[in-house]
């Protein structure tokens, strides 16, 4: 008998199916036996009164959760039943027994192990539903986030993540040894989708990027998904923003239509991404901080923490958003490609996107002509040397061009309301933790 995956045995009232997977719960109540079995899309529960049936699996076979097997039964609708049907008239086969205790409870509704165990345990942990189901969202996240660009006539590229010079500067990088002499894990693919843009003009990008930042907090990792964008002939950030917006609304659009039984489990709350998302410039941030706090945060190069909190509250009361935009951050902080304002001196043509308080995306138009290049790497005190690959794409003709970057594990982070990055990310690389 061909196998079906357990979502679609609701399909097959009155027929018998051949399910596979893993044990995921074995009971007994009274003279009655419930089995449930996981696959990698679902959960089907199996129900026995006669003991030969289940032979395989009874008490003095020695097997336990997760042990994998395939099962065939008659299906049977059955309103109390999880998804409103069950097997019957069983036949069961194992493949893999295990008869091991797992490190972990897999078959509760919530996984109760502390957050060092769950990590310690990921091979195992990611199994469960919960934990599933978010992984799962990622995958949607990604396929919205590759079907908006698509759609509007953007090429995936994959750039190289060994390179000769860091991004953004000589610090925080992973340094290896490349065959003799020094080379780093790239921060990110700026350099490489700017280049791309001289050749197909939109670009975009899904992969792995490095920082080398020591922080331990709930919202860094050292190793992350960055989902990357960028594009010729904008006027300015402000376009760059116009697609940012677009493409969040694809994705989330893309869950909604998608992945409805993951956000269910997670009991997500999906937000309204507004036609135009609220924008607020970085001088005018800060007044309102101190204005509505009394904290005096004027003259600092970046936002804190709280501080993008309290703007987060600020767009949701004045505006009814979970997004914001922040614009105009002042040069000093932003890397030596972005482009100044030219309407006012010291800040820039770049923006943050705030997603229920926490930075989500940061973007913003670069410069595109070869002596702005120049004057920008002096200016930072960087040797235009180690950069000549790159700044040969401007000595040849570039547009006006601009981009972001969505990190995708703070965007679940932030849409599923996880108190910790890592609960976002697959297997996670910090300051401690290189395993699994």
């Amino acid at each position: 008998m061909e196998r079906i995956p357990t979502t679609q045995v609701s399909q097959h009232i009155g027929q018998r199916v051949r399910v596979q997977g893993w044990l995921h719960a074995l009971r007994k109540l009274g003279g009655v036996t419930f089995v449930v079995v996981r696959d990698g899309w679902g959960t089907v529960q199996a129900v026995s009164e006669d003991e030969t049936e289940l032979t395989a699996l009874s008490e003095t076979a020695g097997l336990g959760a997760e042990t994998v097997l395939a099962l065939e039964g008659l299906v049977v609708a059955e309103a109390q039943a999880p998804g409103g049907v069950e097997l019957r008239q069983l036949a069961v086969e194992v493949f893999t027994p295990v008869a091991e205790t797992l490190p972990l409870p897999l078959n509760k509704r919530q996984i109760k192990a502390s957050l060092p165990t769950l990590l310690d345990h990921a091979v195992v942990a990611n199994r469960h539903p919960a934990r599933r189901a978010v992984f799962r969202l990622a995958a949607g996240a990604m396929a919205g986030f590759r079907a908006t660009l698509n759609g509007r006539g953007f090429t995936e590229i994959q750039t190289p993540k060994i390179v000769a010079s860091a991004t953004e500067s000589g610090s925080n990088v992973f340094q290896l040894d490349y065959f003799g002499r020094p080379a780093y894990l790239a921060q990110s693919p700026q350099f490489y989708k700017q280049i791309m843009v001289g050749v197909f003009e939109r670009v975009f990008e899904v992969g792995p990027v490095f920082r080398a930042e020591p922080h331990d907090t709930t919202r860094h990792v050292n190793e992350y998904v960055s989902l990357d964008v960028e594009f010729g002939f904008v006027a300015n950030h402000f376009t760059v923003m116009a697609l940012a917006r677009d493409v969040i609304a694809g994705i989330l659009e893309t869950l909604q239509t998608g992945y409805a039984a993951e956000l269910a489990l997670l009991e997500a709350r999906l937000p309204i991404v507004p036609a135009a998302i609220p924008h607020i410039h970085f001088a005018e941030a800060q007044e309102l901080i101190l204005q509505r706090h009394g904290v005096d945060v004027r003259g600092e190069p970046d936002l804190s923490p709280q501080d993008e909190r309290w703007l987060g509250q600020w767009a949701q009361e004045e505006h009814g958003s979970d997004f914001l935009f922040v614009t105009g951050y002042p040069m000093v902080k932003r890397p030596f490609y972005t482009h100044p304002d030219p309407t006012r001196p010291g800040y820039s043509n770049s923006f943050d996107l705030l997603f229920r308080g926490v930075e989500l995306i940061t973007g913003g138009q670069r410069l595109h002509r070869y002596g702005e290049y120049l004057a920008a790497l002096e200016q930072a005190g960087y040797p235009a040397a180690p950069f000549e690959s790159y700044l040969e794409v401007f000595r040849y003709g570039m547009p006006p061009h601009g981009g972001f970057a969505i990190g995708l594990e703070r965007l679940l982070m932030q849409l599923l309301d996880l108190p910790n990055l890592r609960l976002a990310t697959l297997f996670p690389r910090d300051l401690n933790r290189v395993t699994p």
